[in-house]
């Protein structure tokens, strides 16, 4: 009698739904083991990912995580002629709503009965629309595939960005396999500490999205209006007449700026430096006469902030940084006249 009439009998169950849960770990691991022969580099999928996310539409069902707090949202995300066209529904807390498209964002607040109008800007946006120099970041994080999983009935790559020092944040990636749109992301400081998450529960890849679809519930009627979109305060493109002494390695300014917030006030310098990855953004506003300003430090999530005063001017450095980096580049700011 042959060794496996002997042994598969008695360490076996005799019905085969058990005996294919006991075979399950092998069938994974040479799933995994054909699965890294085609493993894509890391940052090729972080480059199909902003492709994705600028061609398809998309509605869907995700949730955020931050200070251990969890919304639930509701998505839709269209791409035609216009460009990308977005429409965010808070599903759980206030019925809040957000309204972009390629010219402005608009925030309908129904707590505090008002809406906020801002322009669009690219920099504003996660890291799924945000690789264009992913190959001069490579010099200071680490890309790596860790894997496969499943997020929202989905198979997706994980892929990692670690950091090469403390002054930045690391990232978590789960990119779909088909489609390659991002469907959960996770901020992680310097310890692999969750900082921030976001993870659909629920997609779906769609043909064509119902204009409809992207008009907000909530009129904003008898709602306070703030409209900060306006193009008639243009945005001034002369001398920097400051600068930040010091940055990370690898940080260099982006774009800068002069410009109103309104005809009443003193234009705001503005200073962007991103190292291909992260964003960090300086302002420099003279103050007019005494005001009650609160300098220091103030976090949402990711986002971390430093103010403090130099002579009359306050100082705010803002981006998806530690605090610590956000500080040391604030406090380093001088004039550069």
């Amino acid at each position: 009698m042959g060794l496996d009439k002997i042994l598969l009998p008695r360490f076996l169950p005799p019905d085969p739904l058990f005996q294919g849960f006991l075979f399950l770990p092998l069938m994974l691991l040479s799933a995994a083991l054909f699965a890294a022969d085609r493993m894509p580099p890391a940052q090729q999928l972080i480059n199909q990912m902003s492709q994705a996310n600028h061609e398809l539409n998309y509605e869907g069902i995700f949730i955020y995580r931050r200070h251990g707090k969890m919304d639930t949202m509701r998505i839709i995300h269209k791409v035609d002629e216009d460009g990308v066209q977005e429409r965010i529904v808070s599903l759980t807390g206030f019925a809040r709503e957000v309204i972009r498209n390629k010219n402005s964002v608009i925030c309908i607040l129904p707590d505090s009965e008002s809406v906020m109008v801002e322009k669009s800007n690219p920099g504003q946006f996660k890291i799924s629309q945000l690789p264009e120099q992913i190959g001069k970041a490579s010099e200071y994080y680490n890309f790596s595939i860790a894997g496969q999983d499943r997020v929202a009935n989905r198979p997706a790559w994980i892929v990692n960005i670690v950091p090469k020092d403390k002054y930045r944040y690391g990232y978590q990636l789960w990119i779909d396999l088909e489609t390659k749109l991002l469907l959960k992301s996770e901020l992680k400081n310097k310890e692999g500490e969750l900082i921030e998450q976001f993870s659909f529960a629920k997609l779906q890849i769609m043909e064509d999205i119902p204009d409809e679809w992207l008009k907000p519930e909530i009129s904003g009627v008898g709602y306070t209006w703030y409209d900060n979109s306006s193009d008639e305060l243009p945005v001034d493109k002369g001398d920097v007449s400051w600068k930040a002494t010091w940055m990370p390695d690898g940080f260099a300014m982006s774009d800068w700026g002069k410009q109103a917030v309104d005809e009443s006030q003193m234009p705001v310098e503005h200073l962007m430096y991103s190292d291909g990855l992260a964003l960090v953004s300086v302002f420099v506003e003279k103050l007019d006469g005494p005001v009650n300003i609160v300098t220091g430090p103030s976090s949402m999530g990711g986002v971390n902030t430093f103010s403090t005063m130099t002579d009359s001017y306050l100082i705010t450095a803002v981006g998806e940084v530690p605090q610590d980096t956000v500080k040391l580049i604030a406090k380093s700011v001088v004039s550069s006249k």
